[in-house]
């Protein structure tokens, strides 16, 4: 079964591995099939999750991506401005797209969501330093494979369960 959907798609680590190990013929088959497609990254892993038994019933038919659209759309998207960041922040929806180069929206989202500074990496569950006076947290470091949840990751888990138990999951599932 051939599929195809969002070129936006969040992937497991288990799945990639699956992909790369490759202990199973399916996604070299496929990767050559999809090489000389024009839009492969839309359909290559679309297909292999949806044509494998351990992976087709662990899709989520969204992108998990804010956009904003002319109406009635056009081919690209708008860019994302200052005016629309509260929408965005309501929407619950942990990734944006598009934005214009050094537009003010991204310092907005670097300084009220992400708790970063200019210059500084984004704090994390990994970072034991201090920010007082200014100073990068994450000079000093635990080990960036363990991430502590956060209030952040606790709205994302809310999302992914609220689109688990919508009546429309079941039935956009590779059918």
């Amino acid at each position: 079964m051939d599929k195809s959907g969002s070129s936006w798609i969040v992937l497991t680590k288990s799945f990639l591995e699956f992909c790369v190990l490759g202990w199973d013929n399916l996604p070299r088959t496929l990767l050559m099939y999809y090489t000389n497609f024009l839009s492969s990254p839309e359909g290559y892993f679309h297909t292999v999750i949806c044509n494998h038994k351990d992976y087709q019933n662990t899709t989520i038919n969204h992108d998990l991506r804010y956009i904003r659209w002319d109406n009635p759309p056009k081919q690209h998207p708008l860019s994302l401005k200052l005016e629309h960041f509260d929408d965005m922040v309501r929407s619950g929806i942990p990734f944006a797209r598009k934005f214009a180069k050094d537009d003010p929206v991204l310092d907005k989202i670097d300084k009220e969501l992400l708790r970063r500074s200019k210059g500084h990496f984004t704090p994390g569950g990994w970072c034991f330093g201090s920010p007082l006076l200014g100073k990068d947290p994450c000079t000093v470091y635990g080990n960036p494979i363990v991430v502590k949840p956060t209030l952040r990751s606790k709205k994302l888990e809310k999302l992914m369960v609220k689109l688990l138990d919508s009546e429309n999951f079941r039935p956009k599932q590779c059918k």
